[in-house]
């Protein structure tokens, strides 16, 4: 049996009944319209650039290697001057850094791993097949034309496209052209990015009577610091629209996204609805057919996108990777990465109530005959807890047709060890 991916959850309807929702690939549809691409530009040091993304096409200014070079420890020769003979003088010894160098005729010369292959020289030999006795050396058996170097050009040709735009900087991107002697970088600007908390129970100093520690904001802050994004943490919103309309005001001119987590329902202090229009904004979206997380707003406010996650610290770190993820993507040029589209199989039994695509925590326990990875659900689907969150290795999907999960049955996950950062 195959469980479909979160991505093919039901239709979206007419967002006028509040009973309907969208499907999530609906809903990550209207997230990333509200997005406007970032067109602002910075170049920043090399060292600087890591998780940013790149503004403009990289080409190589010069073919790669630069010159001829020693692949390993040995002997570079002229394989003619081997004619006959087993062995031959050494001449003298060239390391990685020298200065180019002639061969003398007849000769050999000791060369290490990245040396300059000497003027005259067309061969190399390995360390390993030869006797050096210090004055001339001895092979053991014949090389062949050509063994053991790296030709100049032969890695990248000069022009050729080392990065493209909209890539994220990873450390090989970040090797790449090092090697290549760049010391910076165009990339695009940073989005900037405005976080709230909600609601009156939650604090960041000790907890009074009924209040709890704010867990949303630094979360969301770490998610955003790990996609790039420069963060103003705006801190906590009262249960009260007025206040809140106050906050907003002029943060669209300010920012490039908005993410509020809590206040989304459609309770009694649930305000951020109110509130954002109120501000001038504009609602273009409510209510995701996903668990954890179905009150998922999306909207503008001036020129910024706005996106309302739910209150509960799972919800938002599922709403964060299904959505805002994207829209911070998109922002920057890249292309989102879609979400949870590794295949698996299930090592576990569940029954669930259909209707809502679900996303989970699951631990890694191995694979199967196919090469298939096993995955173990954890928790209970308590959209308030991080603790299961903690010790999984990713976060597996059902679709929303789904009421039953049976060991063996196909899966689609979303594994924390290939985003390129920790989870």
């Amino acid at each position: 049996m195959l469980i479909a991916s979160v991505t093919g959850g039901c239709s979206c309807e007419s967002l006028s009944d509040t009973t309907d929702m969208m499907s999530v690939p609906d809903a990550v549809h209207r997230a990333l319209a509200q997005v406007t691409p970032i067109t602002d530009k910075d170049t920043v040091p090399l060292a600087d650039a890591l998780g940013r993304t790149t503004a403009t096409t990289i080409r190589a200014t010069r073919a790669m290697p630069f010159f001829d070079n020693a692949a390993m420890d040995g002997f570079a020769l002229r394989l003619a001057d081997l004619e006959g003979r087993c062995c031959l003088p050494i001449a003298g010894t060239v390391a990685a850094g020298d200065a180019p160098c002639k061969l003398p005729d007849g000769a050999a010369m000791r060369i290490y791993t990245g040396a300059p292959l000497p003027e005259g020289a067309d061969t190399v030999v390995m360390r390993e097949v030869c006797i050096d006795k210090s004055h001339k050396v001895h092979f053991s058996c014949p090389p062949k034309l050509g063994d053991n170097i790296r030709r100049a050009g032969s890695d990248q040709a000069k022009g050729e496209v080392l990065l493209g735009t909209g890539v994220r900087m990873a450390p090989r991107h970040i090797g790449l052209l090092a090697a290549n002697g760049l010391r910076q970088v165009t990339v695009v600007r940073r989005p900037r990015v405005a976080v709230f908390s909600t609601g009156e129970e939650v604090t960041t100093g000790p907890c009074g009577p009924g209040q709890i520690p704010d867990a949303n904001r630094p979360l969301l802050c770490a998610l955003l610091a790990q996609h790039g994004a420069e963060i103003s943490d705006l801190g906590i919103l009262p249960d009260d629209p007025v206040a809140s309309t106050a906050h907003f005001a002029g943060l669209g001119k300010r920012f490039d996204l908005i993410v509020t987590s809590g206040a989304v329902s459609m309770g009694g202090k649930d305000h951020i609805r109110e509130a954002l229009t109120a501000a001038g904004g504009r609602i273009s979206g409510w209510r995701v057919a996903i668990k954890p997380g179905k009150p998922v707003m999306f909207g503008t406010l001036g020129d910024a996108a706005f996106t309302g996650l739910p209150g509960n610290p799972f919800a938002v770190y599922v709403g964060f990777h299904l959505f805002v993820s994207a829209q911070l993507a998109r922002m920057t040029g890249a292309e989102p990465a879609p979400f949870a589209t590794t295949p698996a199989c299930a090592g576990f039994d569940w029954q669930r109530k259909p209707g809502r695509a679900e996303v989970f925590p699951v631990r890694l326990g191995g694979y199967d005959a196919q090469g298939l990875p096993i995955l173990h659900r954890l928790g209970a689907g308590v959209s308030a807890t991080l603790l299961p969150l903690t010790g999984a290795d990713g976060l597996a999907t059902v679709a929303a047709d789904i009421s039953a999960v049976k060991h063996g049955d196909r899966l689609h996950w979303h594994p924390f060890h290939t985003t390129g950062a920790p989870a």
